[in-house]
Formats: structure tokens, sequence, C-alpha cells
């Protein structure tokens, strides 16, 4: 992008502001937009005018502040339901799984399950019993927990409510609170640990997908137990945090 030369700089400098409104812990001011994006206050002032205009942005008359517009939940929304995680992700899997010689499996949330929606695997991988379109729990699944790791308070206590856990193998979390003192580990370290909880012998590292606090998915390495040593154990989780960085900077 920056060789690229652009065509209409007050659609970047709208962006600009758009961005800027967006990661502001609360709305700003006009003053707080100028200075915090480097641009006189007449030309923000001139370009929140027209997105106010188009509903991009909204203004607080009372406190002068600035939200953004109601108009963007329909292009996020249209965004959402083209936007397909797989052709994004699976460049850096399959990379991935070069690396790591394992399976990779990429998953997305339904009604409160993992679906497995790809798998890559290697000439050395071990064959799993999950299939392509099938589903797991979330709460014995690394990719599950790693997005459980991500829900409010009131998401993961719904959650429970509406899930029983039952034990799969004798190593699953079955107890409410162990299941959110886990939780609070993978926040922690950026990276859920199923170790023989989903499949004897089984062991997965699994990381989210996410943008903007928006969930789009969930991926994970599985290897057997018999190969998994302190050591590899640490290379794992360094390959899966990179690619999930990769992944996340092209969402």
């Amino acid at each position: 992008m920056a060789d690229q030369k652009l065509y209409g700089t007050v659609l970047v400098k709208a962006k600009e502001i758009l961005d800027f409104i967006l990661s502001s812990t609360r709305p700003p001011t006009l003053l707080e937009i100028s200075a915090g994006i480097d641009l006189s206050k007449p030309t923000v002032l001139k370009i929140l005018n027209t997105l106010t205009v188009l509903d991009f942005v909204r203004r607080d008359d009372d406190t002068k502040r600035y939200y953004l517009g109601t108009q963007l939940l329909t292009y996020a929304d249209k965004a959402l339901k083209g936007f397909d995680i797989r052709s994004v992700a699976l460049p850096n899997l399959g990379e991935l799984r070069d690396r790591t010689e394992e399976t990779i499996n990429l998953g997305v949330l339904a009604n409160n399950r993992i679906a497995l929606i790809d798998k890559l695997e290697s000439s050395s991988s071990i064959k799993l019993k999950s299939v392509i379109g099938g589903t797991m729990n979330m709460y014995s699944s690394a990719m599950g927990k790693a997005l459980l790791a991500q829900y409010s308070p009131n998401q993961l206590d719904q959650y429970l409510a509406e899930t029983e856990l039952k034990p799969l193998t004798s190593h699953t979390i079955i107890n409410q609170t162990a299941l959110r003192t886990n939780l609070k580990q993978i926040q922690q370290i950026g990276v859920s640990i199923d170790d023989e909880e989903n499949e004897p012998e089984v062991f997965c590292i699994g990381a989210p997908l996410m943008k903007n606090n928006q969930i789009y998915g969930a991926f994970s390495v599985s290897a057997p137990k018999y190969r998994i040593n302190a050591e590899r154990r640490t290379e794992l989780i360094r390959l899966v945090l990179n690619a999930q960085r990769e992944i996340e900077q092209r969402i």
C-alpha cells in the first residue's frame, strides 16, 4: 500500500478518523480527534460533517463527542456474511503444517460447539477421529477452549448454564471451577492446551482468530502425546502464536 499511489486523499483521512474513533476508550471530541491524527481542526470538522450526513459518524450535541454511526452496522453485517476465514487462514495454516509436521485443524463456532471446517494433515501426522463438517465440545477441545477464554463473564456463565460437562476421557475437565481456572491460564499464555481431554493419546494446542473483539474462528495443532516433551511443547506454542499473529493481520 505504501508504494501504491492512492486516489482520493480525503478518503484516507476519513478512514483515519473512523479508526481513531474506533480505538478510543471513550467517544472523542473534535479537538481529541484533530490531535490524535495530527490534522487541523477545520479539515477534521469538514470530514466529520460529511461522515455525519452519511451516518458513518454520530455527534452528541450535548457532549460534543463523536460516535461511530449505525450505517456501519450494515456494512459490517454484509462483510461478515461474505467473509471466509478458510481462504484467509489456509496459507498460514499450510505453512504451520509443514513446519510442525502435525495435523492442523480449523474450526468455527456453531451452536455452543466447534465445527471443523478444514483439516491439514502431513505424512507424519496422526489420524484423528474428527472429520470435516463434524463438531466437538468447546470445553474439551483446544479450539473450543481458545474461544471460551475470549468470552465475557456473562457469555461464559450462559455457556456453562446451557452445557453439561461430560467426560470424554479421564482427563476431560468436568468441574466448572476448574474449567474457569484453566480459561484464565489460557488468557495469560495466549494459547489453549488439550492434554488428552478430547481424545486419548492426543495433545493439541489451539489459538483463537479474532479482530476488533470479533471471533472469526480458531485453529489447533494436534500431535500424539508421546511426541510432546517440554522442548517440543514450547516450540509448538511459538509456532502457533506466530501463525495466529500473521492470520489476524490479514483479517
